[in-house]
C-alpha cells in the first residue's frame, strides 16, 4: 500500500495522480491519495477520474476539515479494458438516455409550449372577450351616467327656471302691489292736498268775509260816530241859558251841641 500527499498541488492534482497509478503502484496494489477539498467539487471529480482510468475506487473518506482521501486499487490491463468498456457502455447508455430524455423533454416542452400557446390563446380570447364585455359594460355605464347626468341637469334647469319664473312673478306682483300702493298713496296725498287747499281757500274766503264784515262794521260805526259828533257839534254851537243857583241856608251850631259833641 502506497500513500501519496497531493495537497501541495491544490486543485491541479489529477495528472500526477494518474501518473502514480500507472508507474508508482503495482497491479493489485492499493494506493491512498490525499488532496485538498477546495470547493468540494473535487470529491466527485476524483471518483469520476478513477472510473475513467479503469482502476477500482475502493473508498472515499474525509481526512479533516479541508482535506480528503481516496483509496484506489490498481487493476490489470484486461480488467482495466473491461472496466473502461463498461464505463464507455455506461457512458454511451447514459448519453443515449440523456438524448432520449432530451427528446422526451423536448417533446414535452413542445407539447407544453403548444398547450401553453393554446392556453395563452384561449386566455387571450377570454381576456379579449372579458375586456370587450367590460368595455361594453363601462360604455353602457358611462352612457347611463351621462343620461342620468343629463336628466339631472335638465331637472335642475327646469327647477331653476320654475324658481326664476316664480321669483319673477313674485317680483312683478310685488312691483305691481308697490305701484298700486304708491298710486293709492299719491291719490290719497293729492286728495288730502286738494282737501287742504279747499279748506285753506274756504278759511281764506271766510277770513276775507269776516275782515270785510268787520271793515264794514267799523265803517258803519265810524259813520255813526261821525254823525253823533256832527250832531253834538251842532248842539254845542247853540246858546245855553244858565239858571241862577240857590244858596242853601247855613245852620249855626249851639254851645250845648258842642259840649255833647265833646
Amino acid at each position: 500500500m502506497q500513500r501519496y500527499d497531493l495537497r501541495h498541488l491544490h486543485e491541479n492534482f489529477y495528472d500526477r495522480m494518474g501518473e502514480l497509478l500507472e508507474s508508482g503502484i503495482k497491479v493489485g496494489e492499493v494506493g491512498i491519495f490525499l488532496f485538498e477539498v477546495g470547493d468540494f467539487s473535487h470529491i466527485q471529480k476524483s471518483a469520476d477520474f478513477i472510473k475513467e482510468t479503469g482502476h477500482q475506487l475502493m473508498n472515499s473518506l474525509k481526512f479533516n476539515e479541508v482535506d480528503w482521501t481516496i483509496v484506489v486499487k490498481r487493476l490489470d490491463a484486461k480488467t482495466i479494458a473491461e472496466n473502461k468498456a463498461k464505463v464507455e457502455a455506461a457512458a454511451k447508455l447514459a448519453e443515449e438516455k440523456r438524448i432520449e430524455a432530451e427528446k422526451i423533454a423536448k417533446a414535452k416542452a413542445e407539447a407544453k409550449a403548444i398547450a401553453d400557446a393554446k392556453k395563452a390563446e384561449e386566455a387571450k380570447i377570454k381576456a379579449e372577450a372579458e375586456a370587450e364585455a367590460k368595455a361594453k359594460e363601462e360604455a353602457e355605464k358611462a352612457a347611463a351616467e351621462a343620461k342620468a347626468k343629463e336628466e339631472a341637469e335638465k331637472a335642475a334647469a327646469e327647477v331653476k327656471a320654475k324658481e326664476e319664473a316664480e321669483k319673477a312673478a313674485a317680483e312683478a306682483k310685488a312691483k305691481e302691489e308697490a305701484e298700486e300702493a304708491a298710486a293709492e298713496a299719491k291719490a290719497k296725498e293729492e286728495a288730502e292736498k286738494a282737501a287742504a287747499e279747499a279748506k285753506a281757500k274756504e278759511e281764506a274766503e271766510k277770513a276775507a268775509a269776516e275782515a270785510k264784515a268787520k271793515e264794514e262794521a267799523e265803517k258803519a260805526a265810524a259813520e255813526v260816530k261821525a254823525k253823533e259828533e256832527a250832531e253834538k257839534a251842532v248842539v254845542q254851537k247853540a246858546p245855553v241859558q244858565k239858571a241862577p243857583l240857590k244858596k242853601a241856608p247855613i245852620k249855626k251850631k249851639t254851645t250845648v251841641n258842642r259840649k255833647k259833641a265833646k
